[in-house]
């Protein structure tokens, strides 16, 4: 049976493996998505920024992508940098980019901070015009570029005339910020003709910052000294009308709820098309049932028991939901490997989609219960033929 009609059985099992494979895909690639996103946020503990878009804020500084939002000054930045329990907090400063890539300007200490240690290649800051590269940046280390203002379809070429110079680079930490380029927060300053951050004569690079001479921050990285002084400089930043923080795990969460109903709808989908698809399979059994009648029906005249013939039809049917149960896990997982590379692309968070045993137990699943029915179908469609004789 499965010979004579290889064709047809094999659609019938490629249309399973499809179904199976949209659930896995998506399962896994969500699951992904989500692990992905929380440890590109590990190191953000708390984000300080001016009043408006939390999500712009959650951009702008934990997945790097700079965004139009308003400045902290002077003022606001070191009452952040000196509250208490507060050990570390980073200006970010946006504005530049080099090929397509944004050069994001802060501090050592805070670049130390995201790569868990000192730089992997070359050295740290020692000049505004220093740069440290991300761990993905294919830029080589003692290369020098003019940087570019702006980003994306905004970037004006030669604007600035100052030169940068690449000379150390940063630890892999699986977060879009492998894929920068990283320059005292002064640099971005000096570049767009604006004061240091100091007095004139002080070449000091990182905090302190005289008021008097900070040019503005779009966002505070927050590192405080522990889970509970995080909560209380939350609520008391909060509270002033000049400031707002978050805490990118909660927005992330807020994200994953949303991701979480897409997830719902597309696995729904996904278990609509595997029962129509079982159920047109199941159909099609019935068909080729009255194709076979004559040796299934040659089968009883040589004194084979319903039994037999029942194992017959149903091993049929249960070969091709197997086949295509095993094919579709099989080409969920190439799936999910590819999309997650694309969306790595695409986001520059590192995704690695792969199969789980949850995706494993609902393919199982499915399997079992359409098994079940394969064989309450293959009973009644033997009666049909007992009868018809």
């Amino acid at each position: 049976m499965l010979r004579r009609y290889a064709g047809i059985n094999a659609i019938f099992a490629g249309l399973i493996a499809v179904a199976i494979a949209m659930s896995v895909s998506v399962s896994s690639v969500e699951r992904a998505l989500r692990d992905g996103s929380a440890r590109a946020a590990e190191k953000f503990d708390l984000v300080v920024g001016a009043p408006g878009s939390e999500l712009a804020l959650l951009f702008s500084s934990v997945f790097a992508q700079p965004a139009n939002i308003p400045l902290l000054d002077g003022d606001a930045f070191n009452a952040v940098a000196d509250s208490a329990g507060v050990t570390l907090a980073a200006p970010l400063g946006f504005g530049d980019s080099h090929e397509g890539v944004p050069i994001i300007g802060t501090t050592q200490a805070f670049v130390n901070h995201l790569g868990g240690g000192e730089v992997s290649e070359g050295r740290g800051f020692e000049t505004p015009f220093d740069v440290i590269a991300g761990a993905l940046h294919p830029i080589t280390i003692g290369e020098s570029f003019e940087p570019a203002h702006g980003f994306g379809a905004a970037v004006v070429e030669g604007l600035h005339g100052d030169v940068l110079t690449v000379v150390g680079r940063m630890p892999a930490t699986g977060s879009p910020w492998d894929h920068v380029l990283v320059t005292p927060i002064e640099g971005v300053w000096m570049t767009h003709g604006l004061a240091s951050g100091h007095a004139p004569g002080n070449e000091r690079l990182g905090p302190p910052y005289d008021a008097r001479f900070f040019p503005g921050t779009p966002a505070v990285v927050v590192v405080p000294e522990s889970l509970s002084s995080a909560y209380r400089l939350r609520n008391t930043f909060n509270s002033d009308p000049a400031l707002m923080a978050i805490f990118p795990g909660t927005e992330l969460i807020e994200l994953y709820s949303v991701l979480g109903d897409v997830r719902q709808v597309m696995a729904a989908l996904a278990r609509l098309t595997q029962g129509i698809i079982a159920v047109g399979v199941l159909t099609a059994l019935f068909i080729l049932l009255r194709l076979f009648a004559q040796q299934l029906n040659l089968l009883a005249v040589l004194g084979a028991p319903d039994r037999f013939r029942l194992a017959v039809i149903w091993g049929y049917a249960g070969a091709l939901l197997t086949v295509g149960t095993v094919a579709g896990l099989g080409l969920g997982g190439v799936s999910a490997l590819v999309i997650g590379r694309a969306l790595t692309a695409e986001t520059n968070i590192a995704i690695a989609a792969r199969m789980g045993w949850g995706e494993v137990a609902n393919a199982a699943a499915f399997l079992t219960l359409s098994l079940v029915v394969a064989l309450a179908t293959s009973a009644l469609g033997l009666r049909r033929l007992r009868g018809s004789r």
